[in-house]
């Protein structure tokens, strides 16, 4: 009797742990992993534009309550981001340790992120608003491939902030990027964007290249990567490469008599907005990073009137 009792509760022992060992097996839903273990969380967070204070107060108390802080460092910067104390004030409010990712651990080491999500909170942090770069798509993406929950803190990005000059948000049509042009490479491919949005009467937003820790194509032909100094481009030097592919079309869609918005550190104590001609605005200093530049369509004369008082009187 005892040992058919022993025996019954080594068998009932042994189809716990069965039980327990399923419970912590991930589920697989097609390409998606379920885990029953106890939840752990990436955070993807929206710190603004200006400077560390402008982060949520939602996003302020998911950072403090992860274990492990990273911060993409190289699709943008915050008005303090060139500055050598930037990095420490975000960690004295945080009250975090914060590692930055650039492009190459985003890009090529997203896993290892990812796999501290899977044993703790783990914050991402974006300066403007999450989904304002492919790549945090991508990670989101891959990241729900891994079973990983994911939550999304939001936050202000100059895709609504350029609102500040009057041009309605709902009258812009597809935003594009203007990259440096070398001596070999002068793409175009963002001159038939700009004219669509003309024929429709939209206005265009265009973002302007950000070069931080990128290669030298010199060191790549020789197998070792040496970093060219970071590089953020001008309004100046977006109007010049504008008006360069404008003038090689017998009918440019802009001329240098089209009027544009220039933008300069939106979000911030000292930001610039100044609107006029493409001449007027090449002219302009306008100082630190970073910029963008509005083209714009037809207006509505509440716009008009708003506008004016970002016009240029020279």
């Amino acid at each position: 009797m005892l040992t058919s009792l022993v025996r019954l509760q080594k068998l009932l022992e042994t189809e716990i742990q069965v039980v327990k060992k399923a419970q912590r097996a991930p589920i697989i839903h097609g390409n998606i992993i379920e885990s029953s273990d106890p939840i752990k969380m990436l955070y993807i967070i929206g710190l603004g534009l200006g400077n560390e204070q402008d982060i949520t107060l939602k996003g302020l108390e998911a950072v403090r309550k992860c274990q492990k802080v990273y911060m993409e460092a190289y699709t943008s910067l915050l008005s303090f981001g060139l500055s050598t104390d930037g990095l420490s004030n975000l960690e004295k409010l945080y009250g975090k340790a914060i590692t930055l990712a650039d492009r190459e651990m985003v890009e090529e080491k997203a896993d290892d992120i990812l796999s501290d999500s899977r044993d703790a909170d783990v914050a991402f942090l974006v300066v403007g608003d999450p989904f304002g770069a492919t790549t945090h798509t991508d990670l989101v993406v891959r990241a729900k491939k891994m079973g990983i929950d994911v939550k999304i803190v939001h936050n202000a990005s100059v895709m609504n902030a350029i609102g500040i000059c009057g041009l309605q948000l709902y009258r812009y049509g597809e935003t594009v990027s203007i990259p440096f042009f070398t001596e070999s490479w002068r793409p175009d491919s963002f001159y038939e964007k700009i004219e669509k949005n003309k024929e429709m009467g939209l206005h265009t937003l265009c973002l302007l290249d950000i070069r931080v820790k990128e290669p030298s194509l010199e060191s790549l032909c020789r197998g070792r990567k040496i970093y060219e100094p970071p590089r953020y481009m001008t309004i100046n030097t977006a109007i010049e490469q504008l008006l360069e592919i404008g003038q090689a079309r017998e009918d440019p869609v802009y001329t240098e008599d089209t009027e544009c918005v220039g933008f300069a550190r939106l979000g911030s104590e000292d930001q610039m907005i100044v609107a006029g001609t493409m001449r007027q605005l090449r002219s302009i200093d306008f100082g630190a990073p970073l910029h963008c530049l509005v083209i714009i369509g037809k207006m509505h004369p509440l716009e008009e009137e708003m506008l004016d008082f970002y016009r240029c009187r020279s």
